[in-house]
């Protein structure tokens, strides 16, 4: 059963391409949910990376917290989001994704749902490398940021999408700081009904304990 369409195309959009005036970039965490996007982007589309694993690892600032990463993985494939964007936004982005190495994802590995354009490049932001996990250094996870990113996967890819992005990635055997009611994410999103129940189902039977922010 096809997913519904995520957003109306920017009328625009394939004159500004040919002016060479866009970008796009692949959202794996909170950039799946258009909820936390803060530029006026063009167009999103369901995509998914080939060779790539989500991973939770320390802070490099911080390493009693963690942030959502990704690394290579040639048996693994992450899906998320392609987000069309203009190149004048990219420095905002950029700024957002502080802490983490720009890359150009290959076309080849890259599958698209209805892309709207070709030959453009492709981003996706990695977090400088880490030889350990945030399970092993237990470095806690942001319920609101998490909220923020299984809201997104629920929007776009109903339950089965959430159910895969928790299953998938690694690292989430670690703590959980509770700060739904205070979120410290700067770009908290409101739950839905049920949301919140769904979700603190589906991590702590992955193994997320839960500690007071």
């Amino acid at each position: 059963m096809p997913h519904p369409a995520l957003h109306e195309d920017h009328p625009d959009l394939a004159a500004l391409a040919a002016e060479g005036r866009v970008v796009a970039y692949f959202g794996y965490g909170s950039l799946v949910n258009p909820r936390t996007l803060r530029t006026k982007f063009l167009a999103i589309r369901r995509a998914e990376a080939a060779g790539w694993r989500r991973v939770w690892l320390p802070r490099e600032a911080d390493a009693a917290m963690s942030l959502l990463s990704v690394k290579r993985d040639e048996a693994a494939a992450v899906h998320g989001v392609v987000v069309y964007d203009l190149v004048d936004h990219l420095p905002s982005v950029d700024e957002r994704e502080a802490g983490y190495a720009r890359r150009i994802v290959d076309h080849d590995r890259l599958t698209v749902e209805n892309p709207p354009l070709a030959d453009i490049p492709v981003y996706l932001y990695e977090a400088h490398s880490c030889a350990v996990s945030a399970e092993e250094r237990q470095s806690a996870i942001l319920q609101s940021y998490l909220d923020a990113v299984m809201q997104g996967f629920l929007m776009l890819y109903g339950e089965a999408g959430v159910d895969r992005f928790v299953a998938e990635t690694h690292g989430f055997e670690t703590r959980l700081l509770t700060d739904r009611i205070l979120p410290r994410y700067p770009r908290p999103v409101t739950l839905d009904a049920g949301e919140a129940a769904l979700f603190d189902s589906l991590v702590t039977a992955r193994g997320l304990i839960p500690v007071s922010a």
